[in-house]
């Protein structure tokens, strides 16, 4: 091929597929370092699949293993686990974006697009500045994270707590769930309000979405020399950072009922307990499948309406343009709010005296059949290779797609087609719907047809 057709090549990329490819190449070359000697402790290569498994796990910022992180890989291997987890949780364009400012080039307008995709974005306004504060906020936060981490930690650990105390900030502020405890996850610090607290916050923090954090220090710059007043300054905010706040709180509220309730008369997980533990317990338990992968009770014991509650607010995840996964708040607060106006009788969408564009409605409504064609395709196929009860294998598909990293113990026994099969979940979850929604959104604008005859049909 000659250069000519090499450049006509790359022009014709879309933004989205330059993601794609741009996730794909990143989880490749993770899954080689990974399946390097170097990486393991005993010295032995885990084989590529086993590394591939790991590696998109780690860039889809997932938390599914295949093996024990604390135990099987050295110091080189959690480290290249952790950068994969970094790099996928912001996405590899925000790190380029900071490469090429750096090398003083310019920021083109392609870039800009691809920037604009990643982070979910209308409008290409402000794109390299956006950058540069999420990758700021990132720092900042993953910084106070580590720092109150350390304070249990190095305790412990000495100076390699120091490293678990950034590795643990950084995997829960991207939603990632990995962890270095132990097979237990972070049930051995079930009570520890520092490390319960700072973890949820990290998890929360991560899964509002970068324009969210923007949003709110807008407006808190705005009331800073004003006199506080809750009612007003929640009025100032977007309709998107409304429906992400309420919503984000109100399935913490509900999960944490639920779990509570369900849970604290269970001799397997809170039964037998302190009031303060099993709050703790119950409230973590609300916040870890939005989406990060951690948990502090042993989820195989639970009810099975915990368990199923787990997989609902798995499947709903965090919010758009963040580092949470599912199908997201937003998708799903409009959904909610086309069908609450559409018993009410009403002919548009609102939320807080505004109207809800039709094509958002579209495209949430294309992300929620997506994300069920998924989870019901993968359950088939996973029901057919693998051994275990239904609840686990469709856990197992939920927590994947929706990169959430939870499991009932069925990801350390998974056959080879098992693990192909969720690693490309994880990849669609990591990617599909967004951009899928978004080729649709994008190809409906551009094709310009003339409006065709109504004809009612029966629904309901």
């Amino acid at each position: 091929m000659n250069k000519k057709g090499i450049s006509k090549f790359r022009i014709d990329l879309k933004p989205t597929q330059i993601l794609v490819l741009g996730f794909l190449f990143l989880i490749i070359v993770g899954a080689i370092l990974l399946n390097l000697p170097i990486a393991t402790n005993d010295g032995n290569s885990i084989g590529f699949i086993d590394a591939l498994f790991t590696s998109t796990s780690a860039v889809c910022v997932t938390g599914l293993v295949v093996v024990n992180t604390l135990e099987y890989w050295s110091m080189f291997g959690k480290i290249v686990i952790i950068i994969l987890i970094q790099i996928g949780g912001l996405g590899f364009m925000t790190f380029a974006t900071t490469f090429f400012i750096i090398m003083g080039r310019k920021i083109r307008l392609k870039e800009r697009l691809i920037i604009q995709e990643a982070l979910n974005q209308y409008t290409l306004s402000g794109m390299v500045r956006l950058t540069k504060n999420v990758l700021l906020g990132t720092l900042l936060i993953e910084g106070i994270g580590a720092v109150l981490l350390s304070i249990r930690f190095i305790p412990k650990d000495g100076a390699y707590g120091i490293f678990k105390a950034i590795f643990h900030s950084i995997s829960a502020f991207c939603n990632a769930g990995f962890d270095i405890v132990g097979d237990s996850s972070l049930s051995p610090f079930i009570g520890d309000i520092i490390i319960n607290i700072t973890i949820m916050l990290l998890i929360i923090l991560g899964g509002l979405g970068f324009t969210v954090w923007i949003d709110i220090l807008r407006v808190l710059k705005q009331k800073f020399e004003n006199k506080w007043n809750f009612k007003s300054t929640f009025r100032k905010f977007t309709l998107h950072t409304k429906i992400v706040l309420v919503l984000t709180f109100s399935l913490i509220v509900i999960g944490f009922v639920f779990f509570f309730i369900l849970e604290t008369t269970n001799p397997n997980t809170l039964g037998n307990l302190s009031t303060k533990n099993k709050i703790l317990g119950s409230l973590f338990q609300a916040v870890t499948p939005r989406t990060a992968g951690f948990n502090t009770m042993p989820l195989g014991d639970m009810t099975h309406g915990s368990k199923f509650m787990t997989i609902i607010l798995m499947f709903i995840g965090g919010s758009p343009a963040g580092t949470a996964g599912g199908v997201k708040t937003v998708t799903m607060g409009v959904i909610l709010l086309t069908v609450i106006s559409g018993i009410r009788g009403k002919e548009r969408t609102e939320a807080f005296e505004r109207t809800i564009p039709e094509d958002i409605i579209k495209r949430a409504l294309a992300v929620i059949t997506i994300g069920i064609t998924v989870v019901i395709t993968v359950t088939m196929i996973l029901s057919v290779t693998e051994t275990g009860s239904f609840m686990d294998i469709l856990f197992e598909s939920v927590s994947a797609f929706a990169t959430v990293g939870l499991t009932l113990g069925l990801t350390g026994s998974l056959t080879t087609i098992g693990k192909i099969v969720i690693c490309i979940t994880m990849f669609i979850g990591r990617l599909g719907p967004l951009t899928m929604a978004v080729a649709l959104s994008m190809r409906a604008r551009s094709k310009a047809s003339m409006k065709k005859p109504d004809e009612k049909v029966m629904v309901g």
